[in-house]
């Protein structure tokens, strides 16, 4: 009797843990359509992409549920000014140089500026780093002056300063999409 009550819990759990992870799944919220960039107007530093004229982007206002080892995407981005990032830093207004392990985050993740200033640690290439939060990598919104022309992010991006790549021991040919974790 012990062996069937404690498979009826057993159960029970996995039942719950299915429900609760379906109901935080992240599903696309919209899209936009691509516009061309001005002459001169996308920074294309760090390979980044431009917004192709009529071409649809996906948008999101969520990103995946944050675990002990979330999954996501690194990408590189430039934080000083005249870089790739556009503007200054949505958490401070204020620019960061390459040499400062510093990230953008996916909306969902970025959670309206909650994780502002907070460090999170990033393991991948079989290193870890932590770099402090500075900015948002909008998953909502691109395409325009504010997002230097550049596409909306996907909802799984840790966008992130040269100095995370360094401290991760990622040869500067391969900068530009490595899949890593991270956790707070």
């Amino acid at each position: 009797m012990k062996n069937f009550n404690f498979l009826i819990v057993l159960v029970l759990l996995a039942t719950f843990q299915f429900q609760n992870t379906s109901a935080q799944t992240c599903n696309p919220s919209g899209g936009i359509r691509g516009i061309k960039p001005p002459p001169g107007q996308c920074n294309q530093e760090n390979d980044s992409d431009c917004c192709v004229q009529g071409k649809f982007y996906t948008t999101y206002t969520c990103s995946p549920p944050v675990t002990g080892g979330t999954k996501a995407t690194l990408t590189i981005n430039s934080f000083q000014k005249g870089g790739d990032g556009g503007g200054p830093s949505e958490c401070d207004n204020q620019y960061h140089s390459d040499d400062t392990p510093v990230v953008a985050l996916s909306t969902g993740w970025y959670k309206g500026g909650d994780r502002c200033h907070k460090y999170i640690t990033i393991k991948g290439n079989g290193r870890s780093v932590k770099a402090m939060v500075v900015d948002e990598c909008d998953s909502t919104m691109g395409c325009d002056a504010d997002h230097d022309y550049q596409p909306p992010c996907p909802n799984n991006i840790v966008d992130a300063s040269k100095a995370v790549w360094k401290a991760l021991g990622v040869s500067e040919d391969n900068w530009g999409d490595l899949d890593i974790t991270w956790s707070e």
